[in-house]
Formats: C-alpha cells, sequence, structure tokens
C-alpha cells in the first residue's frame, strides 16, 4: 500500500517524509520535486520566514541512481530557522491565538506553552506534505496522469476562469505568471489589493483554492467499502490541510439547490476516443467533478478547498493568558498575511497523492515495469468490452 508520514516542527532541524509502497524503478524529477517546494513557498502575502528557507529535497533511503528501489522511501528537508530550544528566541506562548491549535493542544497535552503544539501543528510541515506528493506525481506523470492546483479566490475577489482538458496547459502558465497563482491578470491585481488592505489593517485573508487532474482512467478508487471510496480520501487529504475548512467536488454545495436533471452529468460514446483512458465515454458537463460512486469515471476530477484567514493577526484578538487565567490579546507569532497561494500547492499535491495510492492499489506490482504492463492490459480488456459471458456448466 502507497503511504507516507510526516515528521518534525516549525523550527526543529527539518522536516522529514516516510514514503511506503513505491513500485522499483520510478525515476524521480529533481527539478520538478524542488520546483514545488519552491512554489509553495512563493506567493503574494507570504511572511518573512519564507526568506530565510530555501526547500529542497534530500533523499536520505529508497533512492538509488535517481530511481526507487522498492524500499521506504526518507526525504528531509532542512529548517535553516532552526532555534526550537532557544527560549530567548523561541519563547513559550502563553496565549492562545482563536482559530489556532494552541488552546486545545495546550488542554489535551496538559501545558501552558502553547509552543509544544504549535511548532507541530505550524503549515512549515505542508513543506513535507508536497514532497510526498510530488514524489507521487512523477509516478502519475510515468502513466500520462497530469493537473494544476490555482487560486480561485482571495477574499471577494474571485477569477470565473474555466479550466478544461484543452487549455489547462496555458491556463497553467498563466498561473505560474502570477504572483497570486490566478490564471487571471485581472483578478492577479484585485487579490494583491485584497492582501495588502489586510495587512495595512493588521488582519489577514483566506480564500477559495482548486485542484484539476487530467487524463484518468475510469474505475480509480471503489464503491465497494466508504474507506476506498476516493472522494472520501481526498476530502480527508484536503481537509487535513492546515486552516482549510471545506472540500468540494465538482458542483459541490451547489446542488443543493438543483435538481438532477440539472446535476447528473449525460453519458455519450465518441468511437473515435477509444484510445483514451475515458475509453471513449464522454460526457456532456461535469457537474460530478470525475467521481461518482468513489470511483473516477473518465471525466476530469475537479476539487475545491477553502483556507480561512491565518490564526496569527498583527493586532491580536481577544484571548486568555493560560498560567494566569486573565484576559489578554492573543500572542503574536511571526506569519503571513495570505497564504492561499501556497495552500493551492499543498492541495494539488495531497490530491495527487490520493491518485497515485489509488493507481498503485488498482494496478499493483513491485516494480514500475509491473505497474505499467498492469495500467496498459487493463485499458485493452475494458476496450474489448462486452466479453463473451463464461460457459457455465450445470451439475
Amino acid at each position: 500500500m502507497l503511504d507516507y508520514q510526516t515528521a518534525g516542527e516549525s523550527h526543529g532541524p527539518g522536516l522529514v517524509t516516510t514514503i511506503t509502497g513505491l513500485p522499483a524503478g520510478l525515476e524521480l524529477d529533481n527539478d520538478f520535486i524542488d520546483g514545488e517546494l519552491a512554489r509553495r513557498q512563493g506567493g503574494y502575502g507570504r511572511g518573512g520566514r519564507q526568506k530565510i528557507e530555501t526547500d529542497r529535497a534530500e533523499y536520505l533511503t529508497g533512492i538509488r541512481r535517481g530511481k526507487t528501489t522498492g524500499s521506504p522511501v526518507t526525504i528531509f528537508i532542512k529548517n535553516k530557522d532552526s532555534r526550537l530550544d532557544d527560549l530567548e528566541r523561541t519563547p513559550p506562548v502563553y496565549r492562545p491565538r482563536p482559530g489556532h491549535a494552541d488552546l486545545a493542544g495546550s488542554v489535551k497535552w496538559l501545558t501552558t506553552d502553547c509552543r509544544e503544539t504549535l511548532e507541530r501543528a505550524s503549515a512549515r510541515e505542508t513543506a513535507a506534505r508536497v514532497a510526498a506528493g510530488a514524489v507521487a506525481r512523477c509516478l502519475l506523470n510515468a502513466v500520462g496522469i497530469d493537473g494544476l492546483g490555482f487560486v480561485r479566490q482571495i477574499h471577494t475577489a474571485r477569477t470565473g476562469a474555466e479550466i478544461t482538458p484543452d487549455n489547462w496547459k496555458q491556463m497553467r502558465d498563466a498561473r505560474d505568471a502570477s504572483d497570486t497563482y490566478c490564471p487571471d491578470a485581472e483578478i492577479t491585481e484585485r487579490q494583491r489589493e485584497a492582501i495588502r488592505q489586510a495587512k495595512i489593517d493588521k488582519d489577514t485573508a483566506g480564500g477559495i483554492v482548486e485542484a484539476h487532474y487530467f487524463n484518468l482512467p475510469i474505475g480509480l478508487g471503489s464503491s465497494m467499502d466508504w474507506r476506498t471510496k476516493l472522494d472520501s480520501r481526498i476530502g480527508a487529504a484536503v481537509m487535513g490541510i492546515q486552516a482549510f475548512k471545506g472540500v468540494e467536488i465538482g458542483m459541490g454545495f451547489e446542488c443543493a439547490s438543483r435538481r438532477g436533471s440539472e446535476v447528473h452529468d449525460p453519458i455519450q460514446f465518441d468511437a473515435s476516443r477509444t484510445d483514451e483512458p475515458s475509453l471513449g465515454f464522454t460526457r456532456t458537463r461535469n457537474n460530478a467533478g470525475g467521481l461518482e460512486g468513489g470511483m473516477t469515471n473518465g471525466s476530469p476530477l475537479v476539487v475545491k478547498g477553502v483556507m480561512k484567514p491565518i490564526a496569527t493577526l498583527l493586532q491580536g484578538l481577544p484571548s486568555v493568558n493560560l498560567q494566569t487565567k486573565q484576559p489578554e490579546q492573543s500572542q503574536y507569532e511571526r506569519s503571513d498575511v495570505s497564504a492561499v497561494s501556497a495552500a493551492s500547492v499543498v492541495m494539488e499535491h495531497v490530491i495527487g497523492f490520493e491518485l497515485a495510492r489509488a493507481l498503485v492499489e488498482k494496478f499493483a506490482g513491485d516494480s514500475m515495469t509491473e505497474l505499467a504492463e498492469a495500467y496498459a492490459k487493463y485499458l485493452e480488456i475494458a476496450r474489448s468490452l462486452p466479453l463473451d459471458p463464461p460457459e457455465t456448466t450445470l451439475a
């Protein structure tokens, strides 16, 4: 089973990602992986921490001459700003921030120092998840699956840009030209202004991010067990990102105000497209976001996630000193005004990992050669449907 686990604190020596279940022979694109780590650090509205760190993936285990060996892959991302045990530079935090894990964690682990919680709850941990997802993306790319994540909205500045199988690469280029990671130059400037104003007001800004994946085969995931439903896994992965408060697949919550005839996607068959992973089955729309019954249906995967404004405000918010129980303003920790751009990178990659997990489950093999052959064979058999029914012998 493909899986990963992260470890490390915001101001500790570094972050560690351990990935298990990768088939042998997967070639890693180090420039892509390091580039995605750098993208996570970028975006308008980020704080001073990003000027200190230069995230790079250092492979400690499981890689030989640029390829996986089949053993666990361990990635280390060094923290230059390592000062966890320096009490002068990293003092205790006794005034919890509303909206952060500070209060609940302090009570849970029976301490008045919120730092014991916030160092791990920090979004710095997402660098490790981007590393895992970028490795998984190398596996997806090996069978032709790719996609993009971008910023749909910051505060009230929202783009109506449409992403399609025909334009998504151009939209990715437009996203990369934007310092809010929005593929719309006009809305990018409005988003910058929203962030600038939040900074002036000593406040923060949240937003909506979106991810699309293309060229997915029909049948990743399963309807046989809720734990194997791909939408369930994707939902959990997205909601596990720091500061995320909502997730939608396809039309999402808009389904509630529509009738079934307006929601469900009519099925067609195009014999000229049977060589595609969709096997020629097409839709006139994609309100389902590429998932039906917990499985990919051949249409592009579309996922949206909502990131709340960051909980660390320069102005502070009413709180309580955990040592005295007296009212005080919440404590300030160096932070961003907006990290929605970075969140789009994180969401893109945690979804990518779940897709890779489902791919490995369906086309299991110890090596990339076996996985690729199993994938090709599955499409070959599926194209030949309907098969002749098996002969039956009556006793």
